[in-house]
Formats: C-alpha cells, structure tokens, sequence
C-alpha cells in the first residue's frame, strides 16, 4: 500500500487505548509499517496522551508519525468529531481544554451506566474497568466502545455492532448527550495550538446540510472525505463538497482494533492520503 500511483500513502484516523482503541501507540506505528504505508496520524478522543509513545517507535523504526487529536463537539443536536493535527500538542491552554472535554465524557458515562442500569441492564463502571483490563491514567477515559465490549460479554449483545445499534448509539435508549463545545470552539482550539482542524466522517452525522453550514461558520482546513463507514457515493460527495469550499481533502480507517475478533469501523490502513494531503496539513498548521 505505501505506494500507490508512485505517492506514499498515510492514514490519519487511529485511536489507541488512550482513548477508546484496544492497543497501545507504538503498535499502531508497528502496524502501519508492516502494512506498508509511510505514515500514520494518532487521533484519540479528547486526548493526546498516546502521542509521545508513537513518536518515539515513529523515530525507532523510521515511520511519520502525525500528532493529532478528535474532539467531541455538539451542533444540530448532533454529536460532530472535529480532528485536529500537527498541533502543539504539549500546548498548556490546549491540554485544559482537553481535560475539561474529558470532564464531560466521564459524566456522560455516568449518566449513560445509569440509563442502561434502568433499563435492566445491569452493568457497572468497574465492569467496565475489568473489561479494559489496567488502570487508565489521568489523561485517559472510558469510551462507549468499552461499555459495548462489557454488554457483549455479558450477553446483553451479540457483538459490538448489536451493542450499538441496540443501546449506546445515538438515538438508542442507553445513549445520553451532555453539554459540548460548538464545533466551531474546537476549531478554534485547534487553530490557536497551531493546529490544521478537519470535520471528520461527515457521513455517519446524516444531515450534510449541518455539515455544509458547519463549514461554512467554522472555516475548517478540511473534510475527512475517505473513511472507513463512507462507500464510494459518499466519498465522491464529500471530495464534490471538499472542493466546492476549498478544504483539504483527508482520510483515514478511524481503526480502533478489534474486539470480540470484530474491527470497529475499519482496519488499519484501509484508507489512505498520500503526500500531497500531508503538504497541504502542514501548510495549514503553519509547518514547512
């Protein structure tokens, strides 16, 4: 896969166990070298504490490794991941802001355990801790995909997918929403830790019309226009609406590894950019 058309191919959209994917970071960099890209973007939820780890085997092994991050926002009653990369990620007014996100997730988790629980679903926050299997650090949090893995063992689901469709989606009876930032803020956030930010899969949200007024209000640097959950219809759409406003078109698997042997969402690397996306990133963020 690393060259593709002669152009090195990067996928942008990873999470690792510092947020809600199942393997530490430095395995997400062993992995896309063996699969044969070039580079790999490490974009947990409302964290950076992965980074340090994959920019360390990054260095080990010769592999790009691009900081990044995915930010929970709220717009349209809907909940809107906006990623960031090349930010400074070591950035003290960024790190609060995250810390705060963070906050607010550990809360949701609270309230969405105690939804399930009365819905006769009896399960409980140190189940869920058992699932993951090791303490969390302070920078790290609990992530629907944990409670999923916790339903399937308990048979509440058959398998990750029945566990979101049945109860932690958005719009299932076990799914709760709390007070988040406006895209628009994460945005923001990003631009200021010298950041390039992109509206991820505008797919899975079903109203490009939000997506469209989205990026008109907030002046994203890009559209994730490849991911694993968009077929070649969406995918032509967004590349369609990526240059219509001028924004960099990104991609990535939004891997998160597997659990219960099934890989939520994609598999690592199954979609891609290549150089020139990365060119356009780093201009964006202010970087040569």
């Amino acid at each position: 896969m690393k060259e593709q058309g002669g152009l090195k191919r990067y996928d942008l959209h990873t999470h690792t166990q510092a947020s809600d994917g199942m393997q530490p970071s430095a395995d997400n960099v062993r992995w896309a070298k063996e699969k044969g890209l070039a580079g790999v973007a490490i974009t947990d939820h409302d964290t950076v504490a992965g980074l340090e780890e994959a920019l360390e085997e990054g260095r080990r092994i010769g592999m790009t490794v691009i900081p990044g991050v995915e930010i929970s926002t709220r717009a349209g009653g809907k909940d809107i991941h906006i990623l960031g990369y090349y930010m400074d990620y070591r950035n003290n007014v960024f790190l609060e802001r995250l810390e705060k996100l963070r906050q607010a997730r550990d809360n949701r988790n609270d309230l969405m355990l105690s939804r399930l629980r009365s819905l006769g679903v009896a399960i409980t926050l140190e189940e869920v801790m058992a699932t993951i299997g090791r303490p969390l650090t302070p920078d790290e949090s609990i992530g629907r995909p944990h409670m999923a893995d916790t339903l399937v063992q308990k048979g509440y689901a058959k398998d990750m997918r029945d566990a979101f469709d049945r109860y932690l989606a958005e719009g299932a009876p076990g799914y709760v929403s709390v007070p988040r930032v406006a895209p628009a803020e994460a945005i923001s956030w990003i631009r200021e830790a010298g950041g390039a930010p992109v509206v991820a899969h505008p797919g899975l949200y079903g109203d490009d019309e939000l997506v469209r007024s989205i990026i008109e209000q907030a002046k994203p640097a890009g559209l994730e226009v490849r991911h694993s959950d968009h077929d070649d219809a969406a995918e032509n759409r967004y590349a369609a609406m990526a240059a219509h406003y001028g924004l960099i078109a990104t991609g990535g698997s939004d891997f998160h590894g597997a659990r219960q042997g099934v890989i939520f969402h994609g598999d690592l690397g199954n979609r891609s950019v290549d150089d020139q996306v990365i060119q356009a990133l780093r201009q964006a963020a202010g970087q040569k």
